[in-house]
């Protein structure tokens, strides 16, 4: 698996996925652990939802 989620990218899943989760949790609702797939996705630094899109968010040299 090449990475294809860049730092900033990453950053903004991850704090997105912590806001869904406090939101479930705040609701009470087992929905907030939808917030679990930004943040891990942000964690590994990949997403498979980009690779039929040809999306890569890291800046390479090419």
């Amino acid at each position: 698996m090449k990475a294809n989620v860049g730092s900033y990218d990453a950053a903004v899943r991850f704090v997105l996925g912590c806001l869904i989760m406090g939101i479930g949790n705040h609701h009470d609702s087992l929905w907030g652990l939808l917030g679990l797939i930004p943040i891990l996705t942000s964690l590994a630094g990949f997403c498979p939802l980009y690779l039929p899109f040809h999306l890569d968010t890291t800046f390479t040299d090419r």
